[in-house]
């Protein structure tokens, strides 16, 4: 016959009038050979986004590394800033696939599309992310050109005689 062992366990921190810290998320229990997928929008730049836990632990866009891609530091900022938030730099090899778009918007999309990828990978950093405004997908688009103008409100330049 088999003992099975017996553990108490202390009551939940929240009963017992405990304030309960944000436990940091163990990259490192991460050893699988998948990765987890997600799109980010902006304008008219779409990034389709896979976060591989394994591999080298670097960021390429379009086949180039993102530091070449994306030559200033503004825009490489913007691209790692959803891994610096929650301290996951250097955990993961990113990949992305971009269309469209300018450059700013393309590191924005970059941006939206890891946060994205990111909350599939842990549900906990939903919150996190939100706050800073990760994961809203800027609505704001270029206004169509109407008929009749020059641009979507430019009329042509008008002429007394």
């Amino acid at each position: 016959m088999v003992e099975e062992e017996k553990t108490t366990e202390p009551a939940d921190a929240e009963s017992s009038g405990e304030v309960k810290e944000e436990e940091e998320f163990n990259f490192d229990d991460l050893k699988t050979d998948r990765y987890f997928s997600a799109i980010g929008k902006r304008k008219t730049a779409v990034a389709n986004v896979r976060l591989y836990t394994q591999g080298d632990k670097e960021i390429i866009v379009n086949d180039k590394n993102y530091k070449e891609y994306f030559p200033t530091l503004e825009l490489q900022q913007i691209v790692e800033s959803a891994l610096d938030k929650m301290k996951a730099t250097g955990k993961f090899r990113v990949s992305v696939k971009l269309n469209g778009g300018g450059v700013h918007a393309q590191a924005e999309a970059v941006r939206h599309g890891i946060a994205r990828a990111l909350v599939k990978l842990n549900p906990e950093f939903r919150k996190k992310l939100r706050r800073i405004g990760y994961l809203t997908r800027d609505p704001r688009m270029r206004e169509r050109k109407k008929f009749g103008l020059k641009r979507a409100r430019r009329a042509p330049q008008w002429a007394k005689r």
